[in-house]
């Protein structure tokens, strides 16, 4: 099996890594991922100049790896549509660092790449984690979630979407499976607004999660410290 890897925190992250490092159990591993952060960048493609790919060190023995100028769907794209044009069986994406849930996952340039990935008809896991100071719960239950999805049927433009919670690996009860999406309000976000000079306003972020969502979704998964693994629709 050939196995893409590839994530929006950037080539240098500590989740590619870790995903990489895992994904050479189940095939030959290639990472293609940005050159730096590329995250909330969502689905966004670059147009009207070129697309550029350069081999680089990886500390993964045994991974064929490359840092890109594009931004994750970019990668994902050129990979499938010309650089690794019929050699690729999966795409791994991630681990992100945060959250791929709920509102968020529109965002997210992680589960973007995996998206694009289903529109070439390759199968394709998102992975993210509350946080890297969490890692025990990856640790114990990465492998075993690869091997159980990485070749687990999908239907047309689907992904499957895996959530570690960001908790200590006693603290976690396990995995929810089937979690749907969560359409609970997640965001009670506000705004500083500051008037930089006549005409020129700026405006900063406060940011604010609502940390309530019905059972059976995601959010309520990761809430009651469980893994969440669920299916993401793609349009189409």
């Amino acid at each position: 099996m050939n196995i893409l890897v590839t994530n929006d925190d950037g080539i240098d992250s500590v989740g590619i890594v870790k995903l990489a490092k895992a994904a050479k159990r189940f095939g030959n591993v290639f990472v293609v991922a940005p050159d730096g952060q590329r995250s909330c960048i969502s689905h966004s493609m670059t147009y009207g100049k070129p697309i550029r790919i350069s081999r680089c060190k990886f500390p993964v023995d045994g991974v064929d790896a490359f840092k890109s100028n594009g931004t994750p769907a970019d990668i994902a794209r050129v990979c499938f549509a010309g650089f690794l044009e019929g050699k690729i069986d999966v795409m791994l994406a991630g681990i992100n660092d945060g959250y791929n849930i709920s509102r968020d996952i529109q965002y997210s340039g992680t589960v973007a790449a995996a998206m694009e990935a289903s529109l070439f008809g390759v199968h394709a896991i998102a992975f993210s984690q509350g946080s890297y100071e969490y890692g025990e719960v990856v640790d114990k239950y990465l492998d075993g979630l690869i091997e159980e999805y990485i070749d687990k049927p999908l239907g047309v433009n689907r992904i499957w979407n895996i959530n570690f919670p960001a908790c200590k690996s006693e603290d976690c009860k396990g995995i929810k499976r089937d979690c749907k999406v969560s359409t609970d309000t997640f965001y009670d976000d506000g705004y500083t607004e500051e008037i930089v000079k006549e005409g020129v306003y700026e405006y900063n972020i406060i940011p604010k999660r609502i940390w309530e969502a019905q059972k059976g979704s995601d959010l309520a998964a990761i809430i009651d410290n469980y893994i969440s693994v669920g299916v993401v629709n793609n349009i189409g």
